[in-house]
C-alpha cells in the first residue's frame, strides 16, 4: 500500500510558481524548489516530475488562477470602460504577494524562443487574454461606449500589446503614477467621439 501525501499539491504548486516567478526558471535549482516548497526531493519528482515538468505545471496553475480572477473582476464591472480600467489596475498594481511582474510575460521572455512547450503554453494564455479583451471591446462598441473606427480585433490587439508593455514596465522602477496615466489615456482613446 502506497503512502499518503503529506502535503497539499495546490499549496506546494503555488509555492513553486512563486519561486519561479521571483527568480526565473534558469536561476531556480531543484534544491531551491525542495526548500521553498517544503517537501522532499523524492516527493517532488514523484508528484510533479522533473524541474521542466514542474515549471509547465506552474504555467497551467497561473493560467487557471488568472482566468478565474479576471472573470471575477470583469463580472463586477458595469461598463466596458470600467472593465478595461480594472484590467489595467491588475496589471499595474498586481498583488503584494507577487510583485514580480507577470509570470507569463516572464516565462515568454525567458524561455519561449528556445522551449516549444513554454511557447505553446504562453501563447495559449495570451490568446485566452486576447479573447477576454475582445469580448470587453465588443461590449463597449455595442453599447456605444467605445469607438467603432477600428474593429474589435484590432482594438483588442492594441490593448493587449499595451497591457503586455505595462507588465514589462512593472518589472522596472517605473513610476506607477505614469502607468496609471497611460491607462487613463488609453481608455480615452477607446471612447466614442460624439
Amino acid at each position: 500500500m502506497g503512502r499518503t501525501k503529506e502535503f497539499d499539491e495546490e499549496v506546494v504548486l503555488q509555492k513553486a510558481m512563486e519561486l519561479f516567478w521571483e527568480q526565473g526558471y534558469e536561476k531556480t535549482s531543484m534544491s531551491d524548489l525542495v526548500e521553498h516548497m517544503g517537501i522532499h526531493r523524492k516527493s517532488l519528482y514523484d508528484t510533479f516530475g522533473d524541474k521542466h515538468s514542474l515549471y509547465l505545471k506552474t504555467i497551467d496553475h497561473y493560467r487557471e488562477n488568472t482566468s478565474e480572477r479576471l472573470t471575477c473582476v470583469l463580472s463586477d464591472t458595469k461598463t466596458a470602460g470600467e472593465g478595461v480600467k480594472a484590467i489595467f489596475d491588475i496589471m499595474i498594481h498586481g498583488s503584494k504577494e507577487c510583485p514580480w511582474g507577470c509570470f507569463i510575460v516572464n516565462a515568454a521572455t525567458e524561455l519561449a524562443l528556445r522551449d516549444q512547450e513554454v511557447e505553446e503554453k504562453t501563447d495559449a494564455v495570451f490568446k485566452q487574454t486576447e479573447g477576454l479583451i475582445k469580448e470587453l471591446v465588443l461590449k463597449g462598441q455595442k453599447s456605444g461606449e467605445f469607438t467603432c473606427d477600428l474593429s474589435a480585433d484590432a482594438l483588442a490587439d492594441i490593448l493587449h500589446g499595451t497591457l503586455l508593455g505595462v507588465r514589462v514596465y512593472t518589472r522596472t522602477s517605473a513610476n506607477k503614477e505614469k502607468l496609471n496615466h497611460l491607462a487613463d489615456n488609453f481608455i480615452q482613446l477607446l471612447k466614442c467621439k460624439n
